[in-house]
């Protein structure tokens, strides 16, 4: 009888630290990939930190698979996951040599959320996005080129429809990104940037106290703002809104929504209203024998009455419990219920600082050079995985275990 298998689907947050999680539990049990080994799927051979996407500098954001996974003994394949058999406990996987039907004994379902792309006339063929690594270059490339384009009316406008919290990063960062390109160019003049929602507030989720910091924020850089109105089209050279506005701009990046991978739809239980799977504190799917789920594609109910929401700050220990989980049910062994008492946003607001909150209320905590300070220390080093190739230094992160945001220091909340 050959091994048998965790196949984890996903490279994302959630998925690369349940694959790893995984093997550090088979490693303490010291079993091998000989008796149980931990197989990863991913589209590419990168574990890419998309949460920075909308940063200028995009080459510290995709961490080369092997780095992490070779030291922990985890194999990878890269493929497009496709129909999943719960029933048959397969998955079928195409591959550059054509499709593999992969069996499972456990299975891990991480393939996070991607952009909603509604049909907006002109959105396909003209929009951009900071979604994946590819939009995200896609967008870098673009910008660069504006400085070789015919002067036009909107050469030098962005516009960023979607004013959630990945609307207003990418809007903080376009002023300084589209001045560079211009002054790289040797070009003078004024650039603009203008962030739009249909809701009537920027940041409709993140409450009364933390909404005027991004106001004063989105005004200091210079960002505009138009909201409650719809777009109803756009073609490489202006975009169109339901209030009769037209904004010329050849710059129109899309960040408006988020829902789970269509693949979920596609496992036979019912998802929620973001199509994500239903599971227990464990990380079982509801429903369905043998599976787990985490990350952007799982819905956890948490203690306090509110779910888990789609953040790496969820993704990651929903993944580490996935992980450690799976290999615990394929042995008999008790599981972990995962348990999330709190809840922190640290918005980034690009040169003028960044905003941190705690609670689901949103209670500012620090704002400006101290909260983004927090920020870098996040996003450059809390959530990057090891990549010194130390099997132990990547065990001991893949614990099952809630890791708190790092301290404030020093306090203070004045930017």
């Amino acid at each position: 009888m050959g091994a048998q298998r965790i196949l984890v689907l996903g490279g994302g947050f959630a998925g690369l630290w349940s694959a790893l999680s995984a093997a550090r539990q088979l490693d303490q049990l010291g079993i091998g990939p000989d008796t149980i080994e931990v197989l990863l799927i991913n589209r590419d051979a990168f574990h890419g930190i998309r949460v920075r996407n909308y940063e200028a500098d995009l080459a510290p954001l995709r961490v080369p698979l092997e780095v992490v996974l070779g030291p922990a003994g985890v194999r990878w394949l890269v493929g497009e996951v496709g129909p999943i058999d719960p029933a048959a406990r397969t998955v079928t996987v195409h591959t550059d040599g054509g499709p593999l039907i992969l069996p499972y004994d456990r299975l891990v379902f991480a393939l996070g959320s991607q952009l909603l792309r509604p049909p907006v006339p002109g959105l396909a063929a003209h929009g951009f996005d900071v979604d994946t690594y590819d939009g995200a270059s896609r967008l870098a490339g673009h910008l660069e080129t504006l400085a070789e384009r015919p002067e036009a009316p909107g050469r030098f406008t962005a516009v960023v429809v979607g004013a959630g919290l990945t609307g207003i990063e990418a809007a903080c960062e376009l002023p300084a990104r589209l001045r560079a390109v211009r002054e790289r160019a040797g070009l003078a003049g004024p650039v603009r940037v203008v962030l739009v929602d249909h809701n009537p507030k920027v940041g409709s989720d993140m409450g009364d106290a933390a909404r005027p910091v991004i106001e004063e924020a989105l005004v200091a850089l210079g960002v505009e703002s138009r909201l409650g109105v719809r777009v109803d089209g756009l073609d490489g050279s202006e975009i169109r809104f339901d209030s009769g506005e037209v904004i010329a701009t050849q710059t129109v990046v899309w960040c408006a929504g988020m829902r789970a991978s269509p693949l979920a739809a596609g496992c036979g239980v019912a998802t929620d209203a973001l199509g994500r799977l239903p599971v227990d504190a464990e990380l079982r799917v509801e429903g369905l024998s043998g599976v787990f789920a985490a990350g952007d594609s799982a819905r956890l109910a948490l203690d306090d009455g509110h779910a888990t929401v789609m953040s790496c700050q969820h993704g990651r220990p929903m993944g580490r419990f996935a992980g450690h989980n799976a290999v615990c049910d394929l042995l008999g062994l008790p599981l972990l219920p995962l348990r999330i008492d709190w809840y922190t946003t640290i918005l980034d607001l690009g040169p003028w600082g960044a905003l941190y909150t705690e609670g689901w209320d949103r209670r500012v905590v620090a704002t400006g050079e101290v909260a983004k300070r927090t920020k870098r220390l996040i996003n450059g080093e809390r959530i990057v995985p090891p990549l010194t190739g130390d099997r132990a230094a990547i065990f001991a992160a893949a614990a099952p275990v809630i890791q708190r945001p790092p301290p404030l220091q020093p306090q203070g909340s004045q930017p």
